[in-house]
């Protein structure tokens, strides 16, 4: 099986059935300039069975945005977040601009598990402070072990399983992350 992107309209009740027999979510936070890296991602996390909030499928917060509405913005992020088990927080160079995503840790802080996952380049120097406090993922091997750590099953079993996948063949993420990390 895999996992639902739970912004999608046509995913509501199946989202709250998964969330209610306790399938975890990861709230993608990411800059807009990095949407392609980001769906790359959040398609690996699907195909782990994790749901994820991506929020370039929520036709809602689409709408508010084209129609200048920012308290829309504000509620669907909120909605995605409240949805969301843990928060994934996608570092690229792009991501030292955002307006949004500190505001969307801030959010997500008390109530959500974060993780921070930095693209290729990114050093310690680059993350903002507030980032260092939670864990840091430095590429696909420790991103494996995340996603292990979400499902609560070892890296080999969905490795095997062909969730996961391992770097014996080119890997869907390595033009953006480093693998021995």
């Amino acid at each position: 099986m895999a996992g639902i992107n739970r912004s999608l309209k046509g995913n509501l009740n199946l989202s709250e059935t998964r969330k209610y027999i306790g399938v975890k979510c990861v709230f993608i936070s990411h800059q807009k300039s990095d949407k392609e890296i980001c769906k790359k991602i959040a398609d690996y996390l699907l195909a782990a069975d994790i749901d994820v909030y991506f929020d370039e499928y929520d036709e809602s917060l689409k709408s508010y945005r084209q129609s200048n509405r920012p308290a829309g913005v504000v509620d669907s992020i909120k909605e995605g977040i409240n949805k969301s088990s843990h928060m994934l927080i996608v570092v690229s160079p792009n991501t030292l601009d955002s307006k949004w995503v500190p505001w969307e840790v801030g959010y997500a802080y008390d109530n959500t598990v974060l993780s921070v996952l930095t693209l290729k380049g990114i050093q310690d120097n680059h993350l903002e402070d507030y980032l260092k406090t939670v864990p840091i993922i430095r590429g696909t091997k420790s991103l494996n072990v995340y996603i292990s750590t979400i499902a609560n099953i070892s890296v080999p079993l969905l490795e095997s399983s062909k969730r996961l996948m391992n770097h014996a063949i080119s890997h869907p993420l390595d033009n953006y992350l480093d693998w021995n990390q």
